[in-house]
């Protein structure tokens, strides 16, 4: 039997198989995830044992059975806490305590709805970073990861409820570095076989950092991560289950490489959530560490601009840019006062704040939204602004730069107030998701539209081969290190040549943006 496939319900019904003997009595094993591994992981008593034997970073917290212990261990640590059951799905029962009395509310419920009636009572740590790692593990011990992922809302809403985008856009390459390393020592340690997300709090202005939980299944990121990448986890997590090792499973992608091949993204993917609050109109919007959203939608684009304005053109709520008319009735203060409250529309409220110049560090201080996030969704305020002020004169260039940015046409037309467009016939290419950044040959990829303009239908256009530069002897003229047109991965095999580095600007494609956040080597990074 598989546990790891079927969501947190699948792990609470094999442990409760294990824990009565049925599985003994009738032969049955479970593959891929042990017993003991899904306890160490799910239980969080023998999770906080588990990292304080990896000498991992945890937040102050303390396991509890009881409320009067609850009580008991929040006065210790100091208000406010986060309750967290175990065995629950997204944090089901939790929530944030900012004092007794939400403390014995949250707590109490926590202690029922957990299948064995314990709960964490953490110290919170609102306004850190949130960041997940999707890793993979097979019998063998190889270990990779799939994908990361950061969250816009800081730590304290559930990444279910939260703006995630992949890969992460904030992180420089120590604290990825840092985390990615976490992540693959607590998958060796706890001996998943498959699938598992890890998640960690990032402090930001300093390194220090702490594991918020271990979901060892495929879970609801898994997917986002497998859509996101191209990489089948599911399929791959079944095969390794079934026996096969990382190196032996084939990328069925692109037909060559294999699954402990680590996937490259050369663009960032946007996951926004759907909320059912459109048909609960009197339902409270607010959020925190239990998930409320039903669904989510993804987009792709060739920058968080572009993904962002799909993502919201996509949500169903009749809205083709991030400005939502209820705010705009309102005053300045009453924007700041919005945007305290963590609900459903914070975004939209953000964004209005942003529009109205209101600076970035009361809009930080308030939101703990990253600077880069905020430095996005201004310029996306400024072109939406910018478009305003045409006053039915668009300009060819102010209609590509909006394009690029992921404007619709209906939404440049109603903005400028024209009837027309510059530029008749704008069509759009289509990029490939391959696992791989064009790095090798696709045989079956997922084709993304961006909003790049190209002058032919996409059937058309040529796959583009690297064009290798001729070889040069040691010694000679032009002897040197080439750099190939596509980017290398860590432990290809490079030739080295003696001489001066030379590098055709042509052919070379170094990409330095800070979203390429994958393992590279030091010619990537030169």
């Amino acid at each position: 039997m598989l546990p790891n496939l079927g969501g947190q319900m699948g792990l609470n019904l094999s442990m409760e198989l294990a824990r009565s003997g049925y599985l003994d009595r009738t032969g049955i094993r479970l593959l891929a995830c042990k017993p003991e591994t899904i306890d160490r992981a799910e239980d969080r008593e023998l999770f906080k044992e588990t990292m304080e034997k990896l000498h991992q970073p945890i937040i102050p917290s303390e396991v509890v059975e009881t409320l009067q212990d609850a009580l008991a261990c929040a006065d210790r640590i100091g208000y406010p806490v986060i309750v967290r059951p175990a065995f629950t799905m997204g944090g089901t029962g939790g929530g944030i305590c900012e004092n007794k009395a939400k403390l014995i509310e949250i707590g109490t419920n926590g202690l029922r709805l957990s299948p064995i009636h314990q709960i964490l009572v953490e110290k919170c740590i609102a306004g850190w970073k949130e960041i997940e790692y999707e890793v993979m593990r097979d019998h063998k011990g190889n270990v990779i990861t799939v994908c990361n992922m950061e969250n816009l809302d800081p730590v304290g809403i559930h990444t279910g409820d939260s703006v995630v985008v992949a890969p992460s856009q904030t992180l420089t390459d120590y604290e990825y570095q840092m985390l990615r390393t976490a992540a693959l020592d607590i998958i060796t340690e706890l001996g998943i076989e498959g699938g598992c997300n890890c998640q960690f709090a990032l402090k930001p202005d300093s390194f220090d950092y702490a594991v918020i939980e271990v979901n060892p299944r495929v879970s609801r990121s898994s997917a986002l991560a497998s859509k996101a990448t191209g990489y089948p986890i599911a399929k791959v997590a079944t095969k390794i289950a079934l026996g096969y090792t990382l190196d032996e499973i084939t990328n069925d992608v692109t037909g060559e490489t294999c699954a402990c091949f680590e996937p490259a993204l050369d663009y960032i993917v946007v996951k926004y959530p759907k909320w059912p609050f459109d048909k609960f109109v009197y339902a409270d919007k607010s959020l925190g560490t239990q998930m409320m959203a039903t669904g989510e939608v993804m987009s792709i684009g060739n920058s968080f601009e572009a993904a962002m304005m799909k993502a919201v053109s996509s949500t169903e709520l009749g809205m083709d840019t991030l400005t939502h008319k209820p705010f705009e009735e309102l005053t300045d203060d009453e924007i700041v006062a919005h945007m305290h409250v963590q609900d459903a529309e914070r975004v939209f409220c953000v964004y209005e704040a942003l529009k109205r110049g209101i600076d970035h560090q009361t809009i930080y201080r308030i939101t703990k939204i990253d600077w880069w996030f905020l430095d996005k969704m201004q310029h996306l305020a400024d072109l939406e602004k910018g478009l305003a002020k045409c006053n039915g004169v668009l300009t060819e260039e102010q209609y590509k730069t909006a394009k690029k940015y992921g404007f619709q046409d209906k939404t440049i037309k109603r903005l400028a107030q024209v009837d027309t467009l510059p530029v008749e016939n704008y069509r759009a290419g289509f990029k490939m998701v391959d696992t791989c950044a064009a790095e090798f040959s696709a045989n079956t990829p997922t084709s993304t539209p961006p909003t790049m303009a190209t002058t032919r239908p996409p059937s058309s256009l040529p796959r583009r081969k690297p064009k290798h530069p001729p070889r040069a002897s040691p010694g000679k003229e032009g002897a040197g290190l080439w750099l190939r047109p596509y980017p290398h991965r860590s432990g290809h095999r490079v030739r080295l040549l003696l001489g001066a580095l030379c590098v055709d600007p042509e052919e070379a494609r170094l990409r330095s943006h800070p979203g390429q956040q994958q393992p590279r080597d030091c010619l990537h990074r030169l």
